[in-house]
């Protein structure tokens, strides 16, 4: 672990001399400290080298600059930054334990976050990319390996679907790793931090997160369906609160995107290396608070309920509720994803 506090002298010319400081946990994609400046702790984050290290440094500056407009705040403020050594240096917010409905709370100000992304800021990160043909194929690939018959309809339907969320309008400001943990419950209100994968897109793909288990986060949870919907009502109303307009895009097929998506199985640092899906058949393996069956069954269940009467995709349906039940059968030890947050 690097423990040199990454502080030149250009911070030292605009926010003072640093005091005491201490380390303090965090990704292995960066460094982060504690710092006290002139009695007031702030927070030294640093990117760690790696070869997209700049461009997750660019986005989260980026990021945190756009989402500065909300009022009242829902990020850190950003006192300053180093290029070149790739520091931001943020306000230090006081956390506490999150309440049993925290749920809400995060809802609303994800709403908010995603509301401060407009038309014209278009470039100044990237466009959200979903799901694909090689993530079609890798589902039903699995569905075979499994044999479990695939509707004939099925593969035209995921083809549809795909190309739906690749249309998806939008410009929110999606957070891009939304996890519990990502959200500091404070005082004030929650507050997002950590925004490397920062991009521009349709807001619903986030919201999602809330049904489909939390897809890309270690601590992947599943709330209980009265707390989500009363989280997505809470997410609806603060967007329109913010925008005067009614949030864009549907929910089922932004749910339906994240259950094709293999790399949504395992922490980022193993993303787009394999096929993940292809593995399942013959490998469980943890991450978090859930093994891979249990986040792919519970996606499976999520899907197979909101397409029960959804008549563009009754072949998917009837896809997912066969694989979740072959699942269950082969592996019948496996439980639901926690409730709880940990």
């Amino acid at each position: 672990m690097m423990t040199r506090l990454p502080f030149g002298d250009r911070l030292r010319q605009e926010l003072g001399t640093p005091g005491k400081h201490k380390i303090l946990e965090s990704s292995p994609r960066s460094h982060v400290w504690r710092v006290e400046l002139d009695g007031t702790p702030v927070v030294v984050k640093q990117l760690v080298e790696a070869p997209d290290a700049a461009q997750r440094y660019a986005h989260e500056v980026a990021a945190l600059r756009l989402a500065s407009r909300a009022r009242p705040t829902i990020v850190p403020a950003l006192l300053g930054t180093d290029e070149a050594e790739r520091v931001l240096v943020l306000e230090h917010l006081e956390s506490r334990e999150p309440s049993s409905d925290w749920l809400v709370d995060y809802a609303a100000a994800l709403a908010r976050l995603h509301a401060t992304g407009t038309p014209e800021d278009t470039g100044l990160l990237p466009a959200w990319s979903g799901p694909t043909q090689d993530d079609i194929g890798s589902f039903l690939h699995l569905a075979e390996a499994l044999e479990v018959s695939v509707p004939s309809c099925a593969p035209a339907e995921l083809e549809a679907l795909v190309d739906r969320i690749d249309r998806a309008p939008g410009h929110a400001l999606l957070h891009g790793d939304p996890c519990p943990g990502n959200d500091l419950h404070t005082a004030r209100g929650v507050r997002f931090i950590d925004f490397e994968q920062a991009a521009l897109g349709s807001g619903i793909m986030e919201l999602a997160y809330l049904r489909i288990g939390f897809p890309t986060c270690w601590c992947s949870t599943a709330p209980t369906t009265a707390l989500i919907d009363r989280a997505e009502a809470a997410y609806r109303t603060a967007w329109v609160a913010a925008t005067g307009t009614e949030p864009q895009g549907d929910l089922t097929d932004a749910c339906a995107g994240w259950l094709l998506r293999g790399d949504a199985l395992v922490q980022r640092a193993h993303r787009g290396t394999v096929d993940h899906l292809a593995r399942i058949p013959g490998h469980d393996w943890e991450w978090g608070t859930a093994t891979a069956r249990q986040r792919l069954v519970h996606r499976l269940g999520v899907v197979g309920h909101r397409t029960a009467e959804r008549g563009d995709l009754r072949g998917l349906h009837r896809l997912c509720a066969d694989l979740r039940r072959r699942m269950l059968t082969r592996w019948p030890r496996l439980g639901p994803l926690p409730s709880r947050r940990p």
